[in-house]
């Protein structure tokens, strides 16, 4: 059998936007280093992401050493250059949950009014404190996590986005496939195992981090927007429905809590270091 790698790292600074692909990157407790520190929020106060806006997917975004971001549209000839905001934090809604952020400057958050045409403002994670905690049911005391949906990191392998891959083809039902691994946002991507092997993984050791495999990973309505166009569809998330189910909801990649410190690098072999709970999908 041939080793498990990991053969590609993603980190996505602002929530909803263009992934960055690294080479290496540090592994926090919260995430990696840098990936999902900044939100876009509505009038309310709650989370924008490419489930109400698809647009977001369009939008470019560099990270500089700094942690300052550069922001740049598809139409927008004119760049927006974002520095790390300081002051006073305010509270923002995540799914429910109470987030404390702090605003970006207020051209920041115009520039983005203009991109997505509509009042919205730009904030920041800054202050691990400030990070959620995980899903008790899936977590230990002190797991935290940053503006991702739910968990720290996500895994995803190619053998399994083959074999998903193969079930559109198969099924025959849409002619949207075969679909890119960039529609389910990862963080880690893994190739040598086999199709779905990770529904069985409990503990990985990825280089020199350890993690723990908590569960499979919920889909969503995102993973329908081709990231290249901002077009939905009706698939992955048609064909996991039918094949991949848990609890309700369609499957796809595994969810990560560090249990170590360290950074990961494209070509890491993957080891499993223990069988998990996170139990089959069918």
């Amino acid at each position: 059998m041939p080793a498990v790698s990991l053969v590609s790292v993603h980190v996505h600074p602002l929530k909803a936007a263009r992934a960055l692909d690294v080479s290496e990157a540090v592994v926090e407790p919260w995430g990696l280093a840098g990936d999902r520190r900044w939100m876009l929020v509505d009038g309310e106060g709650r989370q924008l992401t490419q489930r109400e806006e698809p647009r977001l997917a369009l939008l470019d975004v560099r990270r500089r050493d700094d942690g300052s971001l550069v922001l740049s549209g598809p139409d927008d000839p004119a760049p927006c250059h974002v520095p790390v905001p300081v002051g006073e934090s305010v509270v923002v809604e995540l799914f429910r949950n109470k987030v404390e952020v702090v605003p970006a400057a207020d051209t920041a958050s115009a520039w983005c009014t203009s991109y997505l045409r509509r009042p919205v403002r730009l904030v920041h994670l800054g202050a691990p404190a400030s990070a959620r905690p995980v899903d008790p049911a899936y977590a230990r005391p002190g797991d935290t996590v940053s503006l991702a949906d739910g968990y720290p990191l996500l895994l995803t392998s190619l053998s399994s986005l083959d074999a998903l891959n193969s079930l559109i083809a198969a099924d025959g039902l849409s002619a949207e496939g075969p679909v890119p691994m960039g529609r389910f946002r990862p963080n880690l991507v893994v190739s040598g195992s086999a199709p779905w092997a990770e529904d069985g993984w409990g503990r990985v050791r990825i280089g020199e981090v350890l993690f723990r495999v908590t569960k499979p990973c919920g889909r969503c309505v995102v993973t329908t927007v081709d990231q290249a166009t901002a077009v939905r569809g009706k698939e992955p998330l048609r064909t996991l429905a039918r094949h991949r189910r848990r609890d309700g909801k369609a499957m796809f990649g595994m969810n990560l809590v560090p249990e170590s410190a360290g950074s990961v690098r494209v070509g890491d072999r993957v080891t499993v270091v223990g069988a998990g709970g996170a139990g089959a999908v069918a």
